[in-house]
């Protein structure tokens, strides 16, 4: 289960509309680049720790504010480059979000702790740490809200380089989520939406992939490789790359309305973002 910000608790019901409001953010351990050059010249940026990350985390954790459900890629879980902070934990204080999972897939000790990690305003009925297949490293977690076929069930995922072992890792996922109607995927999946779509083992799932605009890398972005996709039970509002090269990837949002069979005391959300409770 997600480790919990009491202080941060002010239970409602979803909106009437039941609109969320979703980012996706493989945020490099708080580091900016802002050339290809700087993978080189600040390369030990991850490895030890530096007076710009905590602005660049203070940046981020104001962006989040504004969203429901997050899912972060490449967070340090608390070791010597981050100052011993779990980033999933510290961003989720620093924008207010009641709920918080940190997914541990590479332990180096006190070297770096790589990390996945959701935040959530709503209160999860279930989360699953998966390990994906290929060489050690690699994760995905899966978080439910509501119960049986009819819940919503979200993977958040960091996917290989490779893509062999990527459709190794998709036809896993394929299996952990085809028995739900309402499915998301967010993450950062490391090839375009048409090979998701029309190649990989999620082809027969009908999933809707909204953004194609290109998200990598930040500073003249070329290639789309962060994604949030959406089974067509979910009903799009908005999409659109957010302009914030912090990292070396650009945060992807989109907004969605849920349907009606999903809203309802079933799925308590809670909110302390800017635009105030939802109500």
């Amino acid at each position: 289960m997600p480790k919990v910000n009491e202080h941060h608790l002010h239970e409602t019901g979803l909106p009437a509309d039941g609109r969320l409001r979703l980012l996706s953010f493989n945020i490099q351990v708080g580091n900016s680049t802002e050339r290809y050059r700087h993978y080189l010249t600040r390369g030990w940026q991850h490895l030890l720790p530096h007076n710009g990350r905590a602005g660049n985390l203070q940046k981020i954790g104001d962006l989040l504010r504004d969203y429901d459900l997050v899912a972060l890629q490449e967070a340090d879980g608390g070791s010597m480059r981050s100052g011993y902070i779990n980033q999933v934990e510290h961003l989720a204080q620093l924008g207010s979000f009641p709920y918080w999972h940190q997914q541990l897939n590479r332990n180096l000790g006190r070297l770096a702790q790589h990390s996945n990690g959701v935040l959530s305003r709503l209160r999860p009925w279930d989360i699953e740490d998966h390990p994906l297949p290929g060489p050690a490293g690699r994760g995905a977690i899966l978080v439910r809200f509501g119960e049986g076929p009819d819940a919503l069930v979200v993977v958040v995922m960091h996917l290989a380089l490779g893509a062999r072992t990527r459709t190794r890792q998709l036809a896993y996922i394929r299996e952990l989520i085809g028995g739900y109607r309402h499915q998301v995927l967010m993450g950062d999946m490391n090839t375009h939406a048409n090979d998701l779509l029309q190649t990989s083992p999620l082809r027969d799932l009908g999933l809707l992939a909204p953004q194609v605009e290109a998200t990598f890398p930040s500073w003249r972005p070329q290639r789309c490789l962060d994604h949030i996709l959406l089974s067509p039970t979910l009903t799009l509002e908005k999409v659109q790359v957010l302009a914030h090269p912090i990292s070396d990837h650009l945060p992807v949002a989109v907004e969605i309305r849920l349907p009606a069979s999903l809203i309802g005391d079933s799925l308590p959300i809670t909110s302390t973002s800017p635009r105030g409770p939802v109500e």
